[in-house]
Order: structure tokens, then C-alpha cells, then sequence
């Protein structure tokens, strides 16, 4: 019988899972993956093997009040059909704020658990939904072992400066300072490099996290330096909904101006800003790019988009004390030949040139010349979950052996 990770990233509505084959000394094989979404509402269930066919696929109607719980054991007792072959040995969990005091995976127990529900307040859009399926596997499976990987340990190397904002001390002793976000994206990047550019590996490199959420972070030999979210996921890049960095004083004007309430005012800056908010159209960049030519407010989006991840750059290449290469990756950063291209062309300067045909074919190297590189390095935040998981319980294993 073949041992199984699960791997679950929760959100407000939806539940993405993919499950792996754990075997000695192997990296984790993905197997099957699938997402449940419409979660408390017309929730639809669809799973696929790693060759895109379809091994499972239902909807139920928002009269079956099918929410997360449902989700689960639906998911249970479906993989249960195959239990013969595979046996479920634990769960890993995306979590998107592991605060201070996670710098690395951790098997969940209820003191975990209380920990990480105290990091509410300071991700309330995406740490409640994180943890639910937590909470729901502890009540319905409680002998299954759960093990929480977070978006924030990978920053953990930065320096105490790095991670600092000029506010009073008091302030950073509540938990107000720069985390960080992406970083089980960061992490595998990080740890394929090597078989892309062993040279590069060792360097200075700056990765492009760009999608729906956008980021950027600068790695020195492998290790995160600075990145561009800071204490919430709303900052630095402007993102498909969400606003990117912006003044503190815009926010007192909207609770004050504009009399909004505090749910009000973040709610516009979560779902209703960044490339949606600017064109008026959509937060997708492929409808973007489809309309910019005759839209104006899609090409200025779009111009916004490449313009602050070329400032940002500048301030990591500050931080880097100079650039060895950049990497592509996220939904956007894998897929929009425009953006690499638009902002490699704005890169310039600092002697990064576009191999045109590289780029139009999805790399992996889309740079050109003898200076700093480009690549296209397609993430999986999925398998860094898995490969951590098994990690974990390794090393809890090997200590109640000893």
C-alpha cells in the first residue's frame, strides 16, 4: 500500500487539494488534483490525474448547504475507492501567516492551533479560511496528522531592518512589522534554480510572482533578502483586486472623507482596486490585453502594472547591491509574453536584453546577450507543501523513536 499526502489551500469559497505518492527517499509524485468551489453555494467538485483526465466531477445545488466540512469528507470518502492502493498519511495545509514565531512547517496540535488563530487579526481575509479546514479535520479525523506550511516562513532571513517600519516600538512588539507573503512559491523556486543556472543559484536574483496576488522578492545564494509584501498581503505590487502599496493618508481620507467604515474601506482595497479598480474592466490580464489596444483604461492598468514592478525592482536590485537575473513565474509571470516582455524592454539599462523567440515559446531563458539573465521558472507552491509535510513528520517520528 502506497502512502498519500494531501496537500489543501482553502479560500472563502473554494478548497484546491492535490494528493501525492509518498515514497522513501522519492520526492513526492503528484497523483491527482482537483478543487471543490462554490463553497455554501452551487458548490462543483471536479478532480483530474496528472494527465488532465477527469476521474470525478459533481455540483450540488445551494439547497445542499455544501460548505467546507461537506467538502472534505466528500473528498474522504472519495479517495477511500482507492484505499486498497493508497493510504491517507497526513494532511498538509497552506497557511498564509505564521507570524513571528514559525520560521518553518509545524505539526498542528491545539496550542499550534490557538497560535495561529491569534494571527487572525493580522490576515482576517485569509487566515480564518486557512484554518477551517484545520479545525474540521481535528473534530471529524482526529487521528490524522496535520501539518501547517506558511506563506511567511521563507522571509524569515531577512534582517531585523529589512523587516522593520519607522512606527514606535511598541507597535513592532504587537506584531506591526514587514513578513512577507509567497514564500512556498519563493521556497521552490529557490530550490530548483540550481538545475536551471547552478552559477546563477549562487547569486543575486530577483523572482516576479505575478498573478491574481503579485509579489516580488530578492534572493542572495538562495535566501530571501527583502520582498515587496510587508505586514499584509495588500502590499507593494498592485495586484489583480488588490491595491498594492499605498499612502497611510489615502485610508484616513476614506474613513474620513468618504465616510467609509473600516470594512468598507478594506474591502475596496482587497477586492475592488489594483487592475480591476484602474480599468473599470476586469482583473484578468488576459481581458486586458484583449481590450488595451482599444481601451484606455485597460492600457493604463496594464502600463501601471509593469510600471511598479520596475520601481520595485530597483529597490530589490538596492537591497541585492545589483542583479545576476531575473525569474518569471505566478499565473501572469508564466503566461503573458507582453509583460516579460514589457518589462525586461524597461530593464535596459541594466544590461538585460529579450531573446524574442525564447520568449514567445515560454523559455525557460528568455534573455539574450552576456548580462543578467531572464528566466521563465513555472512555480509549484503544491509540492513544496508535500516535500514539508513529510519533512515534519519525519522528524517527529525519528524523535519518538529515540
Amino acid at each position: 500500500m502506497t502512502p498519500v499526502l494531501i496537500v489543501l489551500n482553502a479560500g472563502s469559497s473554494s478548497l484546491k487539494f492535490q494528493v501525492f505518492d509518498v515514497l522513501d527517499g522519492a520526492e513526492p509524485r503528484l497523483v491527482w488534483k482537483g478543487l471543490y468551489e462554490g463553497l455554501g453555494e452551487t458548490a462543483h467538485f471536479l478532480v483530474k490525474d496528472t494527465g488532465g483526465s477527469v476521474l470525478g466531477e459533481m455540483t450540488w445545488s445551494s439547497d445542499d448547504r455544501f460548505g467546507h466540512e461537506e467538502a472534505l469528507m466528500h473528498l474522504v470518502s472519495w479517495l477511500s475507492q482507492f484505499r486498497e492502493e493508497r493510504k491517507p498519511m497526513a494532511i498538509g495545509h497552506r497557511v498564509v501567516h505564521g507570524g513571528a514565531a514559525f520560521s518553518s512547517p509545524v505539526l498542528v496540535d491545539e496550542s499550534v492551533l490557538q497560535s495561529l488563530e491569534a494571527l487572525v487579526p493580522l490576515a482576517p481575509l485569509h487566515q480564518p479560511h486557512n484554518l477551517e479546514p484545520i479545525r474540521i479535520v481535528r473534530r471529524r479525523l482526529p487521528g490524522m496528522p496535520q501539518v501547517a506550511c506558511f506563506d511567511t516562513a521563507f522571509h524569515q532571513s531577512q534582517s531585523d531592518i529589512a523587516t522593520m517600519f519607522a512606527l514606535p516600538r511598541d507597535m513592532r512588539e504587537r506584531g506591526v512589522r514587514r513578513y512577507g507573503f509567497h514564500g512556498l512559491s519563493y521556497d521552490y523556486i529557490a530550490s530548483v534554480l540550481k538545475h536551471y543556472d547552478p552559477h546563477l543559484a549562487k547569486g543575486r536574483v530577483i523572482v516576479a510572482h505575478l498573478g491574481n496576488g503579485a509579489s516580488l522578492c530578492a534572493l542572495k545564494a538562495g535566501v530571501s533578502v527583502a520582498t515587496t509584501m510587508g505586514f499584509s498581503a495588500l502590499d507593494g505590487l498592485p495586484m489583480g483586486t488588490r491595491c498594492g502599496a499605498v499612502d497611510a493618508g489615502v485610508i484616513f481620507y476614506m474613513l474620513r472623507e468618504m465616510k467609509l467604515t473600516p470594512e468598507e474601506a478594506e474591502r475596496m482595497l482587497y477586492t475592488k482596486s489594483g487592475l480591476l479598480g484602474v480599468s473599470g474592466i476586469s482583473n484578468d490580464m488576459r481581458v486586458l490585453r484583449s481590450k488595451a489596444a482599444s481601451e484606455v483604461d485597460a492600457r493604463r492598468a496594464i502600463d501601471l502594472f509593469v510600471y511598479r514592478i520596475l520601481r520595485e525592482i530597483g529597490s530589490l536590485m538596492a537591497a541585492l547591491g545589483g542583479i545576476d537575473g531575473l525569474v518569471f513565474t505566478g499565473g501572469i509571470g508564466e503566461n503573458d509574453v507582453a509583460t516579460r516582455a514589457e518589462v525586461i524592454a524597461g530593464l535596459a539599462w541594466v544590461g538585460l536584453a529579450l531573446d524574442e523567440a525564447a520568449n514567445r515559446a515560454g523559455g525557460p531563458r528568455i534573455s539574450a546577450g552576456s548580462g543578467p539573465t531572464a528566466w521563465v521558472i513555472p512555480t509549484n507552491e503544491e509540492l513544496v507543501i508535500a516535500r514539508q509535510t513529510r519533512s515534519v513528520l519525519g522528524a517527529t517520528q525519528a524523535r519518538l523513536a529515540s
